[in-house]
């Protein structure tokens, strides 16, 4: 089962019995796929409330860990000790948040399509989904976009957003340089692909409690390109960190968890347009608890008690729309 909504709109959108592929989610290393097969339909609102979505339990394989500020403030460490021994200009850190329901609400439970559309109403200007396959259940939503291809003009636009902060702080040369490194790697890839590209001036995302840095990109460009254009963009360094394959390794050998569907991205084509979606304010259900998966860029200039009040504050996108009954 799958539900969603594409930015700035009202309508909620899921899937029907067909067996062209319309809808695929892409983990953070490529390696997992999760295909959603079917015609695009409508969804009225009423009948997304009606739906009953239930966590399963937890594999025993995976471990259940609760990071605290002091655990995540040595890889915030380790991340500057890696950036300067490799002279990066940024590496970016994730955390996998442990949410556990009964510290919140042990009366009563919670409901996963009442919370989706608590959600969707909170973040208007974003892509948001809900999603159920292989006793798996994700909710997640964002408004970067890695890629919009207009299969009737060729027209192709992506945009570079990182640096945040909360709505009341002033942008310093930390998060200015932070957006700059993605804006310079998306500009590198589009040159070699693309014609007549155009890129806009650097403008504020307001994002629930938080603001970001985003400068849009728009180009022309051939179908057959699209595919290796994705493939260069993802992941980009705002999610990764550039070069790609170094920063993959620096994350993995200082995360120590699997990031999966988070910081991948999403596809979805309808009859005009093919939509690659960045997977970032997201979340993983089970029967008692929510791993909520939240990130930042680390430069040399990141302080570990600001980066964690960043993921802290991320992590409220899906934490406070949560809807218990």
């Amino acid at each position: 089962m799958l539900i969603f909504r594409l930015p700035n709109s009202e309508i909620f959108h899921t899937l029907e019995n067909a067996q062209e592929k319309k809808v695929s989610f892409v983990s953070f290393d490529s390696k997992t796929v999760l295909d959603f097969k079917g015609s695009i339909k409508e969804i009225e609102r009423d009948q997304i409330a009606q739906l009953n979505l239930a966590p399963k339990n937890k594999s025993s394989l995976i471990e259940i860990g609760k990071e605290i500020q002091e655990s995540y403030a040595l890889k915030i460490a380790q991340a500057k000790d890696f950036i300067e021994k490799n002279e990066l200009r940024k590496l970016v850190l994730s955390r996998r948040k442990l949410l556990m329901y009964l510290d919140i609400d042990a009366q009563r439970k919670l409901s996963l399509t009442k919370s989706f559309l608590k959600f969707c109403d909170s973040f208007p200007t974003a892509f948001c989904y809900l999603f159920e396959k292989n006793n798996e259940i994700w909710m997640g939503g964002f408004s970067e976009i890695l890629g919009k291809f207009d299969k009737r003009t060729n027209a192709f636009e992506t945009m570079s957003i990182a640096g945040t902060l909360p709505l009341d702080e002033i942008w310093t040369d930390k998060e200015i340089e932070e957006q700059k490194a993605v804006t310079d790697y998306i500009q590198s890839i589009l040159r070699k692909f693309a014609s007549n590209l155009k890129i806009s001036s650097t403008k504020d995302l307001i994002s629930g409690h938080l603001k970001h840095l985003k400068t849009d990109f728009s180009a022309e460009i051939s179908p057959e390109s699209l595919d290796k254009i994705i493939a260069e963009l993802h992941p980009t360094p705002a999610v990764c960190g550039f070069p790609k394959e170094l920063c993959a390794q620096g994350i993995k050998s200082i995360e120590h968890f699997n990031r999966e569907l988070y910081a991948g991205y999403i596809k979805i084509e309808t009859d005009d347009f093919i939509y690659y979606f960045v997977n970032l304010r997201c979340a993983s259900f089970f029967k008692n608890y929510a791993f909520l998966f939240v990130g930042g860029g680390i430069t040399s200039k990141s302080d570990a008690k600001k980066e964690w009040e960043e993921t802290e504050l991320k992590s409220l996108a899906i934490q406070e729309n949560l809807v218990f009954e």
